[in-house]
């Protein structure tokens, strides 16, 4: 009787080579390198190219990962890049801030017993490498249709939807509200995350399909939805103004001089670039700064005030690490950097000087109970457990609401609780005919490739409706 011949083990993920931390805490270049093409064709070759492959639905916008992924391994990165664009518009942003960890490589086979093909990973060396040799990836755009399309806001939602119509035929304005495209991108997304210039790239890129850009412009105050659908002559409207509204906390002191919102916080670091020595944009170089929340938003708020100068950042949560919403590549970097973490920690009061000027934070000790609405165990607080944490700034970064202008001026589009638009979760049609929405104006704030997947899904309702009305 022969004995069973041993399984071959896999071999381990391969690492992306990153920046040392205290050199990559004090400036804002980017801090993972990316592989080299040997890296890449290494971490390509582990897949195992499943019949039935889950890493593809458990993608928003259902690229072709087994595809592009043998491409890399068999050493063919053109070709994997060109695969990769058929699907996705925007690789070199998603393989820096997606959360493949939660969608794709959560669905790999490889992660049931070990760890997963790094399909982010090898998203953005595949996108870097198009982008390095300025390669052609995007195909040949249907013969011009006739019909136009106004995109408002030009986020991930806006600009994934756009480059999908274009192709389609149709010819696409995007209005964005800002004096640079890419919305939460450019404005939320801190350049050691994502580079800005990555973001332009890959403006240009739908610009060479012949979408055009219309910045500066407020769609609400300097024409309406209805303007644009009468006076402009759009055949159809798209809106993905986001989730851009910041949510504050409600208690004493928040209107003293050292509290920002994490959506102000960081638009003049991000978008102003107020961290360039001669930046225009004020922002405060506090020596000690809270942040409240434990998201990404929280974690890019408080990686950013220690790379102003702070000689403290501490990040105050009120749940346990376990339940932090950011990304655990994002909490891991964070812990690195030096950020001091205070969980099961609540805010209850901003103190302030004789000036008006942040000093401390009032906050409880808390503890977990049952679990909430959102399935985590609601916080508690413990009596008696009051303390001060001393700082000079707060930012708040505690989530955001939808964008109230377009909804508020637009007669006739229906709207959810909060100010969310409603609309169709497959197509993105509204109560108004012509009109279609997507990405976090609908759904509230959620991932890059969510509002990716839902622009692409409006796009293929959006281009049905122009063709049949359907």
């Amino acid at each position: 009787m022969s004995e069973k011949k041993p399984k071959k083990k896999r071999p381990p993920r391969t690492p992306m080579p990153e920046r040392a931390p205290a050199e990559r805490a004090r400036d804002f270049d980017e801090v993972p390198l990316g592989y080299s093409p040997e890296a890449a064709r290494r971490e390509a070759a582990r897949c195992i190219g499943c019949k039935k492959p889950r890493c593809v639905t458990g993608c928003p916008v259902e690229i072709d990962i087994p595809g592009f992924v043998a491409r890399i391994a068999e050493g063919d990165f053109d070709d994997a890049a060109r695969l990769l664009h058929e699907t996705n518009r925007l690789p070199a942003i998603c393989g820096r801030v997606c959360p493949q960890e939660d969608q794709c490589e959560k669905e790999c086979v490889l992660a049931k017993k070990g760890e997963s093909v790094a399909i982010g990973n090898l998203e953005r060396f595949v996108a870097d490498w198009a982008r390095a040799r300025n390669l052609t990836v995007h195909g040949e755009c249907a013969a011009a249709t006739g019909k136009r399309v106004a995109i408002v806001g030009s986020g991930p939602a806006g600009l994934t939807c756009a480059g999908e119509l274009a192709a389609r035929g149709h010819e696409v304005t995007v209005y964005e509200a800002l004096h640079a495209p890419g919305g939460v991108l450019v404005y939320g997304i801190p350049e050691f995350r994502l580079p800005k210039a990555i973001v332009a790239s890959e403006v240009g890129a739908l610009e060479s399909l012949g979408v055009k850009f219309e910045l500066n412009a407020v769609v609400g105050k300097r024409e309406t939805v209805d303007e644009l659908l009468g006076e402009e002559s759009f055949d159809a409207v798209f809106i993905g103004t986001g989730a851009g509204a910041p949510r504050f906390l409600g208690v004493p002191g928040e209107n003293l001089a050292g509290v920002y919102s994490a959506n102000e916080y960081l638009t003049r670091s991000n978008l102003m670039r107020a961290y360039e020595p001669d930046s225009p944009t004020p922002i405060l170089r506090a020596k000690r700064v809270c942040v409240v929340g434990g998201g990404n938003v929280a974690m890019d708020s408080a990686r950013t005030a220690l790379r102003l100068g702070a000689e403290e950042v501490v990040l105050v949560y009120r749940r346990s690490r376990a339940e932090m919403p950011a990304r655990a590549a994002e909490i891991h970097h964070a812990g690195e950097e030096g950020i001091r973490f205070e969980l099961l920690t609540n805010p209850v009061r901003i103190l302030g000087d004789d000036d008006g000027r942040v000093r401390g934070m009032e906050c409880l000790r808390m503890e977990l109970g049952e679990p909430d609405d959102s399935g985590r165990r609601r916080p508690v607080p413990v009596e008696g457990s009051e303390h001060e944490i001393a700082c000079d700034a707060v930012v708040v970064a505690i989530g955001n609401d939808p964008n109230p202008l377009v909804p508020r001026t637009t007669p006739g589009l229906a709207t959810g609780r909060r100010g969310n638009i409603e609309a169709d979760e497959a197509t993105g049609a509204t109560s108004r005919p012509g009109v279609f929405a997507g990405g976090d104006i609908v759904t509230g704030a959620a991932t890059v490739i969510e509002a990716m997947g839902a622009g692409r899904r409006a796009a293929e309702a959006i281009d049905a409706y122009l063709r049949d009305g359907s």
